[in-house]
This record gives structure tokens, C-alpha cells and sequence, in this order.
């Protein structure tokens, strides 16, 4: 298993690398997923972030997260020994979550690991475009993230 982790903000956001080691574990194994598994994470920039959102969403507004799976479907992601899977990119406004903290009244930690938690569940196949598939999805993210923060 390998993490990638990326910074192009100011803040310093370090101490998220081992925390976002320790929920990539967590989930690949709650999952039953091989941990030979390889994707990075990028903070970014609300302007990034915007560009990446109307560039590849056409939606022309900041958000925060957005995730690049390098698998179209959850039932690809078969993962040997021999050959680590690129599950692809995540990347992470530190700027709009700290909104949404205050937003949904939590702490800026539970934030970044809830959108880092998100994202990789997207990067596995996860989607909530439905109310079925959000069903499955959130409660899964909550119990990925329960007694981790």
C-alpha cells in the first residue's frame, strides 16, 4: 500500500499523512481489498480546486473534494500481489472544508478526514447519484471513520 501525499497550499497539513495512511488501511481492509494498492492525495487551493471542478465537472464553482478513479467500476478492482493497483488521485480544498466545518459543525480534522475518506470510496467504485447508492456508501464512510478521530 502506498500514499502518495501532496501539499501545494501553506498550511501545514503533515499531520493528516499518517492519519490518511491509517484510514487507506482501514478501508482496503474492512473492504476485503489487497493492500497492494497505490493513489495519492493533493491539497489544494480553492482556485485549483475550482479549475479542476469546471474543468472536469463543468461546474463552475469551488468544492471540496474531487476524485480521479483510474477504474470506471468497483467490481475491476482486483488486486494481486505481484502488481500494485493505481486506484487513482484525490484532491482536497483545505479552504472549503474548513467552511464546511463550521458548516456542519465539526472539527477541521474530522473534515479532512471525512473528505479523504470520501474520495477514496469514490476512487473504489462508491457513488451516491442515487438514494440506493447513497445507502450504502455514507453509512459505510461513517463506520470507516468511527473511532479513528
Amino acid at each position: 500500500m502506498e500514499l502518495d501525499f501532496n501539499s501545494e497550499i501553506e498550511n501545514d497539513v503533515s499531520e493528516y499523512e499518517p492519519l490518511y495512511n491509517k484510514l487507506l488501511k482501514k478501508t482496503l481492509s474492512m473492504l476485503k481489498i489487497s493492500e497492494n494498492a497505490i493513489m495519492s492525495v493533493t491539497f489544494v487551493s480553492k482556485e485549483q480546486i475550482h479549475y479542476l471542478n469546471k474543468t472536469y465537472r463543468n461546474i463552475d464553482r469551488p468544492t471540496d473534494v474531487i476524485s480521479f478513479a483510474f477504474l470506471d467500476d468497483k467490481n475491476e478492482i482486483i488486486i494481486g500481489d505481484d502488481v500494485p493497483l493505481d486506484l487513482g488521485e484525490i484532491y482536497i480544498c483545505y479552504d472549503v472544508a474548513d467552511e464546511n466545518r463550521k458548516t456542519y459543525d465539526n472539527s477541521l480534522k474530522r473534515e479532512l478526514c471525512f473528505l479523504f475518506v470520501h474520495g477514496l470510496l469514490h476512487l473504489l467504485g462508491y457513488d451516491h447519484m442515487t438514494k440506493e447508492d447513497e445507502d450504502i456508501m455514507f453509512p459505510l464512510q461513517e463506520k470507516i471513520l468511527e473511532g479513528e478521530l
